[in-house]
């Protein structure tokens, strides 16, 4: 089993001028001491207008500072929202190339909708359609980082001319592609186009082990929706591993900070700017603070106790949440020394032989899989085609929306390779 380690960059209120600025450089120290203490991935969140709970607004700003103060770590996007009015999908490729070629290699591509009405109303995103809005920016994305030109598209929810998107990534043909998940349905869903899931939620062991065995199941009658298989599933785990067991769950205890996911997602009611999170949290009872599950909090012992059962569960990683509530920096790096140097070890140990297994294990599932990969839908691609500098001329390249809907109904009653070819072509 793997580790990652989750950029929240939570920032509590009473806040002062440099709360932001402390809150970042904390979280790129943190993210330099997990790559030194052997944790594998790091995953930045990506949201907007979430005050307290998370001002990791511009994830990839982070994570590209963050590529130039590590050597080993995975670096993802925990996730990017792909609905093209969050992003447009061109610069989504752009940067994830970039990432990856700042890192060298070390790129992860976690990809995602949000379910937050305080973001999808601001951006214009409907709930309705964000799901759809995903899968076709996502098909878009991977074509970008692959094809040379871009061929262009024509899709329901976005349009675009061919263009070279530049830079290409490092790894070939794409970084390995993921999916925020929040329910079983959407591991399966990741399952079934052969990507990763991150499962951004808290569920035991034994429900981590009957989701891990579902995704797997699926998996082997996937048909990709990347250019290549990710084959994995991350569970979120919040850690605090202290000498004193008993000041270690005093301190879990008194920076919880569930309210602030339940306030955005479920039934607060929020005043921007005003609304206080802390001062809500602080009023809660103590037994309300804290999910019962997937908590490893204490001693090296305890937390090595937690972590064994979901080793034993099949899970892949444990996405470590160690930065919550007012949780201090020393505090949170001390917790991360500990649980480098005695707990984190004997899980790398076996983590090694693990993937191997599993590697060979997979192999022709995943060789199966791909081979029923289909090409995406594109426009019909004039190999001539140019534009002038100034606009005043651009050869033909694709169809009418019309004509696009004739076509792709076509290929549904007769499916070929994917591919929309024009008449007599």
């Amino acid at each position: 089993m793997k580790f990652g380690f989750m950029g929240w960059l939570q920032c509590p209120k009473p806040w002062d001028a440099d709360s932001d600025y402390r809150i970042w450089n904390n979280g790129l120290e943190q993210v330099e001491l997990c790559d030194r203490i052997g944790i594998d991935h790091l995953w930045e969140i990506e949201h907007h207008f979430l005050e307290e709970y998370s001002h990791s607004s511009a994830g990839e700003s982070f994570l590209a500072a963050a590529s130039q103060r590590t050597k080993r770590i995975r670096l993802g996007s925990g996730i990017t929202l792909l609905p093209p009015n969050y992003n447009h999908p061109a610069r989504v490729a752009e940067r994830v190339a970039a990432l990856d070629l700042m890192s060298n290699g070390r790129a992860e591509f976690g990809t995602g909708e949000s379910t937050s009405f305080t973001e999808l109303d601001a951006f214009h995103v409907s709930r309705a359609e964000k799901r759809a809005q995903w899968r076709e920016a996502l098909g878009v994305i991977c074509r970008m980082m692959v094809e040379e030109p871009f061929r262009g598209a024509q899709g329901k929810y976005f349009n675009m001319p061919p263009r070279n998107v530049i830079p290409k990534p490092r790894q070939k043909p794409h970084p390995p592609v993921w999916v925020a998940c929040s329910r079983q349905e959407t591991i399966m869903t990741a399952a079934k186009f052969g990507i990763g899931a991150l499962t951004f939620g808290f569920v035991s062991a034994e429900d981590a082990r009957n989701w891990t065995a579902s995704y797997y199941r699926v998996l082997a009658d996937a048909v990709p929706l990347t250019y290549r298989v990710t084959a994995n599933v991350g569970f979120l785990m919040t850690t605090v591993c202290d000498r004193n067991g008993d000041r270690a769950r005093r301190m879990a205890e008194a920076n919880a900070f569930g309210l602030s996911g339940r306030h955005y997602y479920v039934d607060g009611v929020h005043k921007p700017g005003r609304t206080n999170l802390w001062e809500m949290q602080q009023a809660m009872p103590p037994e309300q603070r804290i999910n019962p599950f997937a908590n490893a909090v204490g001693t090296p012992d305890d937390v090595r106790k937690v972590m064994l059962e979901y080793e034993a569960a099949g899970v892949d990683q444990l996405i470590l949440i160690a930065q919550f509530g007012k949780l201090p920096h020393d505090y949170i790096c001390e917790s991360l020394e500990l649980f480098g140097k005695e707990v984190l070890p004997e899980f790398a140990e076996r983590a090694a032989k693990r993937e191997k297994e599993k590697e060979e294990r997979l192999a022709p599932i995943i060789e199966a899989v791909m081979k029923r990969r289909v090409e995406p839908q594109t426009p019909w691609y004039n190999e001539e085609y140019s534009y002038k500098a100034d606009g005043s001329m651009v050869r033909h390249w694709g169809y009418s929306p019309e004509l696009m809907e004739e076509m792709a109904k076509a290929q549904k009653a007769a499916p070929g390779n994917g591919h929309t070819t024009a008449p007599g072509k």
